[in-house]
């Protein structure tokens, strides 16, 4: 598909139709990288996005397990003055 490269104030931009910004799934922000002489544009990932299945596979893996577990010795301080 061909587009124009349209001027915004001092820079210049693409029009993107609908149906590719929703094939894409690109909201109101992308990450653009350059890769040699092509322009890479990608939806930003949304923070902890797949964290729910991916800890519901280590359960059922068994893999959940905390690693430091029973590891450090608790100290004067831990048990006299730390409160919650």
């Amino acid at each position: 598909m061909k587009t124009a490269i349209v001027r915004i104030g001092n820079s210049r931009g693409i029009r993107i139709p609908k149906p590719i910004l929703e094939q894409c799934r690109l909201r109101d922000e992308v990450e653009m990288e350059v890769r040699e002489d092509c322009l890479l544009i990608r939806g930003v990932a949304e923070p902890r996005s797949g964290w729910d299945e991916a800890f519901r596979r280590m359960h059922e893996l068994g893999d959940d397990a905390l690693l430091d577990e029973g590891s450090s010795a608790a100290t004067r301080w831990d048990v006299t003055e730390w409160e919650w």
